[in-house]
C-alpha cells in the first residue's frame, strides 16, 4: 500500500511500522503517549522513538483515536482533539488485545477473572477451581509465546512427573523487539529499581556509540546501552 497508518506503541506496532516504511509506504504511527514502548526503560523508548522517526516513519504522539470512517480519499482517523490524520489505504490496529474469556463460560462456573478479563491464577497456574489451570496470554502474565510454552512444560511436569514444587519463575524474563535497531531487555527498568530498592542503592551505567556496521553507511544508527545495578556489589 502507498499509505499506511499504524495505531499502537508496542512490539507489533513498532515492528510493522518500520517494515512498511522500509518497503516504501508512507507510514504514520499513532501513539497515545510521547514515545513507543512506554513500559520499557526510558532510555530504550526515547532512543527507539528517535530512530523510528529517522527511518522515515511519521509519529503522531498523544493520539487517541475516537472515530474511523472511509470515504473517497481513503480511511480517515479522527482523534479526541477533533484532528483528522492524513487519509490512508490501510489501517493496522495494534493496540493490544483482550482475552475472550467472556465467551468461554468462565463466570458461569465461578472462575475468578481480573478487571481486564484475564483468568486469575496463583504461582502454580492454578485457578480458583480445583483441577482447572490457566497459562499463557489468558492469564495476563508476560504475554510472550516462549513464556507460555515454558509455563506449560512446568505445569505438565508438576502434574504428571511427580515434581509438585515446580513452577515458572516470572522474574527477569528477557524480551526482544525486532525493530531497527533491535531492542533487547531483561530485569528491572531504572524507575522500577529505584522504586523497589531506593535511589541511593542504585547505580546506573549508560553508553552510546555508532557501531562499526555503520562506519560506511550514510545514516548513522545509534547503539545505546544501560546497566541498572543494585547495592555495593552492583548486582
Amino acid at each position: 500500500p502507498s499509505r499506511v497508518v499504524v495505531v499502537g506503541a508496542g512490539y507489533v506496532a513498532v515492528e510493522l511500522a518500520q517494515i512498511f516504511a522500509g518497503l516504501g509506504s508512507r507510514t504514520t504511527l499513532a501513539v497515545r503517549g510521547d514515545t513507543v514502548l512506554r513500559h520499557f526503560d526510558t532510555l530504550i523508548s526515547e532512543a527507539l522513538t528517535e530512530e523510528i522517526l529517522q527511518s522515515g516513519v511519521d509519529i503522531k504522539t498523544r493520539a487517541q483515536v475516537v472515530k474511523v470512517h472511509e470515504n473517497s480519499r481513503g480511511i480517515i482517523l479522527t482523534l479526541d482533539t477533533g484532528e483528522e490524520l492524513p487519509p490512508t489505504d490501510i489501517l493496522l490496529w495494534a493496540v493490544g488485545r483482550t482475552p475472550k474469556t467472556g465467551e468461554m463460560g468462565c463466570e458461569e462456573i465461578g472462575m475468578l477473572l481480573d478487571t481486564h478479563g484475564h483468568i486469575v491464577v496463583d504461582d502454580f497456574q492454578n485457578t480458583n477451581i480445583k483441577g482447572v489451570y490457566a497459562l499463557g496470554d489468558v492469564a495476563g502474565k508476560s504475554l510472550l509465546t516462549p513464556v507460555a510454552i515454558s509455563a506449560g512444560r512446568h505445569l505438565a511436569h508438576r502434574l504428571f512427573d511427580n515434581q509438585p514444587s515446580l513452577k515458572l519463575d516470572y522474574t527477569n524474563i528477557p524480551t526482544v523487539v525486532f525493530s531497527h535497531p533491535p531492542v533487547g531487555s531483561v530485569g528491572l527498568t531504572e524507575s522500577e529499581a529505584i522504586q523497589k530498592f531506593g535511589e541511593e542503592n542504585i547505580t546506573i551505567y549508560e553508553t552510546e556509540f555508532i557501531n562499526m556496521y555503520h562506519a560506511i553507511t550514510t545514516r548513522k544508527q545509534r547503539t545505546v546501552m544501560k546497566l541498572v545495578c543494585k547495592g555495593k556489589e552492583q548486582t
